[in-house]
């Protein structure tokens, strides 16, 4: 068996320990410093209307209190994770997500020690990979899916927003329009926004609050036009009108990029699902040929060079085939 082999149960944790560090990355941002030149501009313009630093901590204290947990000295930058469930528009705390991870973690755990002969450590380690890895993808999914929504209804608000501005509206009004007008999440990102406002925060506190939540080019476009407005005056309806506009060309260049690279995405899928398919077809037509790759220890050793090689391809082709717009 593979668990009698030291060599294999090197490879084992070794492979183990390299899935667990790069979930744990991508869960607290390691690798997300593509927006980080973004960031430090938004940083700068937002300077600029921040006269007083002291008086903006003060009211970050008073209308933001950020929940506490026991977790966070052993949790890497929990700040961004609490950021991170709070742009899928649910009612996740961080006590749950956490909880979650562990839940997940045991289950697997206990459902490979009793389904395979494996030792504790193997199985302990798949379990923490797993529970990492279930809830940051489902994470990552739901924060692209609203974002995704929320990216194509955002010119069709600004149009609304437009047309009150037109028509005599001031610029709350007409944000407090599109919260009751337009569908979900771009309804409640912008009833949001109306209630700090009621709050007592200003329009520019409120909206940057705003995007730093959502974290969208799109959004961050409609804040920077309203405070550089605000700053220097203008037409704001033309201003957002025009911003409509780029943001729907936007939109149809992603797509273009989205089309003309769809052979190479096509040509990814093929080439990574190839190898598993052809696993299968010799397994089921011959069980005895195939199984030497399973019980003979160079055999094993070969897979698992396969899998970390494939791996690794399969990330450069998906940088590849990935535009920034």
């Amino acid at each position: 068996m593979i668990v009698d082999n030291p060599t294999i149960l090197m490879f084992g944790v070794f492979a183990g320990v390299i899935i667990i560090f790069a979930t744990v990355a991508f869960a607290i941002g390691i690798f997300g410093s593509a927006n980080k030149v973004t960031q430090e501009r938004l940083s700068k313009i937002k300077g600029r209307h921040n006269k007083d630093a002291a008086i903006q901590e003060q009211k970050k204290v008073l209308f933001k209190r950020e929940e506490k947990s026991v977790f966070d000295g052993l949790i890497p930058k929990p700040a961004e994770l609490r950021k991170r469930l709070k742009r899928t528009g649910k009612e996740i705390t961080f006590k749950n997500y956490i909880f979650t991870n562990a839940i997940i973690a045991f289950v697997v755990m206990i459902v490979m020690m009793v389904a395979t002969s494996l030792p504790f450590l193997p199985c302990l380690m798949v379990g923490i990979a797993l529970g990492l890895f279930l809830p940051n993808f489902w994470v990552n999914y739901t924060i692209k899916s609203r974002l995704g929504k929320f990216t194509t209804q955002f010119p069709e608000a600004i149009d609304l927003i437009v047309r009150g501005l037109k028509a005599g509206l001031p610029i709350t009004e007409s944000i407090y329009a599109v919260s009751q007008e337009m569908e979900a999440p771009i309804s409640t990102e912008f009833k949001a926004i109306t209630d700090e406002m009621r709050f007592g925060k200003t329009l520019d506190e409120a909206l940057w609050q705003a995007s730093e939540k959502l974290d969208t080019p799109e959004f961050n476009f409609f804040v920077i036009c309203i405070s550089v407005q605000q700053e220097t005056g203008g037409n704001l309806g033309e201003t957002l009108g025009n911003l409509s506009g780029i943001l729907r060309g936007r939109a149809q260049l992603k797509l273009k990029i989205k089309a003309m690279s769809s052979e190479g995405r096509a040509s990814a899928m093929i080439i990574g699902a190839l190898p598993f398919v052809m696993c299968g077809i010799i397994s089921t037509v011959n069980y005895e040929y195939m199984s030497v790759m399973f019980t003979d220890p160079r055999g094993q050793i070969a897979m698992l060079g396969a899998v970390i090689w494939m791996s690794i391809g399969m990330f450069i082709i998906s940088k590849m085939i990935n535009f920034e717009t």
